[in-house]
């Protein structure tokens, strides 16, 4: 997905504007939560999410979702993850 696609799915499902997110090279965050639910575009880099003991994979284009106080752990790429973010 290009972020005009995305920005537009956004405001379809009702999500304010997205704020972008940079994180560094092979970085991690254990398991953890948020105040919010998020819907996030990758814009370059890639993100793997943990959630109920399954990883995923994020690459450029890529959407991932993550609910309302949904526990998950995240780990970043060799060239860390640059990403759109709009919570909610």
């Amino acid at each position: 997905m290009n972020r005009d696609e995305f920005l537009r799915t956004l405001g379809q499902e009702g999500y304010p504007e997205p704020v972008e997110v940079l994180r560094e090279p092979n970085g991690h965050l254990d398991h953890h939560t948020h105040p919010f639910e998020v819907k996030a575009l990758v814009l370059s880099g890639s993100i793997e999410l943990t959630i109920n003991g399954i990883t995923s994979h994020y690459s450029s284009g890529s959407v991932f979702h993550l609910g309302f106080e949904e526990v998950h752990a995240e780990t970043y790429g060799p060239q860390g993850v640059h990403y759109l973010a709009a919570r909610k």
